[in-house]
């Protein structure tokens, strides 16, 4: 007998507002118009799902006052580490409001204060307990990779085989963050673990394969749960994830002389500004003040 699954969240909004699945219809249309990422369009339309489940109507037919009673809520929720669910929620109606042209109800939605909190990362004894710790040779070669070259989850899931040139020691990722490719350095240890990798496993058009069927890609929730579980298995007492994995990365090359824009473009980030955050974290060695005069003509700092 065939399990019967549970209603998704935008199902049970369809549901309960038949309208809504035209307007999942229009914000699709509109982030393809707009070049932005599936991954977008599915964080927001689950906060849009969860809104119009609870009043059982479209955003634009919920009064500002019966909005912010339920913000309030959110924010109040103990539930919900550092106010995750009303931020989520806000970045969700605004995101809704702004794409299908109602600017002013975007407005007025209260604003957030941006995190200001610096990357946490892992010190290079850290990182060699974590890269020991996995049994599977997949896993250690996944997460050896995302520090290695600086990688964003979603960028690793992506990469097929052929986006690995063993020959010119390079990766080349497509369409990112922001729809940039970037091409970045093959570390050459990295290369002899994937030449044994490829060799073992021998996957099929993406670099790392999902298990759910043949040539399906490997899951962000796989690749995270890979991470936490190799970490219980480690000394390491920090609040780090995935993506602390790309924070040692950029630290890591700062403390070793890499200057910060070669650094923002490794890392594909838009703004410098962006990058700029790890100067806060890496150990930078200070050159002692000095006149440019001296080392113009090759003279020793005394």
């Amino acid at each position: 007998m065939r399990k019967r699954t549970s209603p998704t969240i935008l199902e049970r909004a369809i549901y309960h507002v038949p309208e809504f699945e035209n307007v999942i219809k229009k914000l699709s249309q509109q982030v393809t118009l707009r070049g932005q990422s599936k991954s977008t369009l599915d964080n927001y339309t689950r906060r849009i799902a969860l809104f119009v489940i609870h009043f059982e109507r479209l955003p634009e037919q919920v009064s500002e006052d019966e909005i912010n009673e339920y913000l309030v809520s959110l924010a109040r929720d103990p539930k919900s580490p550092s106010r995750s669910s009303f931020k989520h929620m806000v970045y969700g109606l605004r995101y809704y409001y702004r794409i299908l042209g109602m600017n002013k109800k975007a407005i007025a939605l209260p604003s957030l204060k941006k995190d200001t909190k610096l990357p946490v990362i892992l010190n290079r004894s850290e990182l060699k307990q974590l890269f020991s710790a996995p049994t599977l040779l997949k896993q250690r070669i996944v997460l050896t990779l995302i520090y290695s070259a600086g990688l964003r989850g979603q960028e690793v899931i992506n990469l097929k085989i052929s986006d690995v040139d063993l020959e010119r020691m390079t990766i080349h990722i497509r369409e990112s963050k922001y729809k940039k490719d970037r091409i970045v350095p093959l570390s050459p240890t990295m290369a002899i673990g994937l030449r044994k990798y490829l060799k073992a496993e021998n996957p099929h058009i993406w670099l790392f394969n999902g298990k759910q069927q043949p040539g399906s890609q490997y899951s962000m929730r796989g690749l995270s749960w890979v991470m936490r579980e190799n970490l219980k298995k480690t000394s390491v007492t920090k609040d780090v994830n995935l993506h602390s994995l790309r924070h040692s990365y950029a630290t890591h090359l700062l403390e070793e002389g890499i200057n910060i824009v070669t650094l923002k473009e490794l890392l594909g980030h838009a703004e410098i500004t962006t990058t700029m955050i790890y100067l806060h974290v890496a150990q930078c060695e200070h050159i002692k003040p000095h006149s440019p005069l001296d080392t113009l003509y090759g003279r020793n700092q005394k």
